[in-house]
């Protein structure tokens, strides 16, 4: 029966969460502690169905041309490579701290996206370090020195609590470099998918893998992952935007509570 609960919580996790651009780490985790799990077995199972919510969402978002793969393959290397390092050395903290940093890297990124977003003017000279892309019908401009060692940092702290990253990566497109948040969201799921792979890859390797729950949690986040992308697709990109930073503000609070009554482990 347990099981089946959980599962019911998967699927509605994965259609908001695949509605702003991520697996719904954040959320499944908080909720598989809840269930019994430690915070590191919840960070290996969350990342698994992450990853099968991700990539179910991509091929809704790919169809709809809001994915820009070049920008994928520029910045997510250093936050996949990063990730597993993370997720490996996760022991290293203790399960009260893993959940007291992943609160307050939440709260950091729902209070970022409530920002309202300024329109940037396009610089037609070009400077090193500065890319300028151009993706369906949209233009914006890539800071490289910022991009790359925050998306590096996003993916060891991620990789080490057992998220995809796309609750730092999506402010960090939106606000920092002026990408759409259409585009961001689409873009955002094959990064999540990555990382959150290579994250599960190291807790694995340490250990931390329980299958019990895994084959209903991702028929679960699957569906949840098809659901959520469409109504990706028909929604406002300001409302996209709120959702987003409720929805992390809210597992940030879940965290938060669960760290302060329960035991570490």
């Amino acid at each position: 029966m347990k099981v089946v609960i959980i599962a019911m919580v998967t699927l509605c996790i994965a259609i908001l969460m695949a509605m702003t651009g991520r697996g719904g780490g954040n959320f499944y985790v908080p909720v598989l502690v809840a269930s019994g799990l430690t915070i590191h077995e919840a960070a290996t199972t969350g990342q698994l169905i992450l990853v099968a919510t991700a990539v179910t969402a991509l091929l809704i978002f790919q169809k709809h041309k809001t994915v820009d793969w070049k920008l994928v393959l520029l910045i997510d290397p250093p936050t996949d490579i990063m990730a597993f390092v993370g997720g490996y050395y996760a022991h290293i903290l203790s399960g009260l701290v893993l959940k007291i940093i992943f609160a307050g890297l939440l709260v950091l990124a729902s209070l970022l996206m409530l920002r309202p977003i300024k329109e940037k003017p396009h610089e037609s000279q070009r400077r090193i370090g500065f890319w300028k892309r151009q993706y369906n019908n949209c233009e914006y401009t890539v800071n490289l020195w910022l991009v790359i060692p925050i998306t590096a940092a996003t993916g060891f702290a991620a990789g080490m609590v057992g998220v995809s990253g796309g609750s730092f990566k999506i402010p960090l497109m939106v606000l920092a470099c002026g990408i759409p948040m259409r585009v961001a969201v689409g873009t955002s799921s094959v990064m999540v998918a990555a990382t959150a792979l290579m994250g599960f890859l190291g807790h694995t390797i340490s250990g931390d893998f329980n299958p019990a729950w895994v084959v209903p949690l991702i028929l679960a986040a699957v569906l949840g992952g098809l659901l959520g992308a469409k109504f990706s697709i028909r929604t406002k990109p300001e409302n996209l935007k709120r959702i987003f930073a409720y929805t992390t503000l809210a597992a940030a609070v879940f965290m938060f509570v669960n760290a302060m009554f329960s035991k570490s482990g």
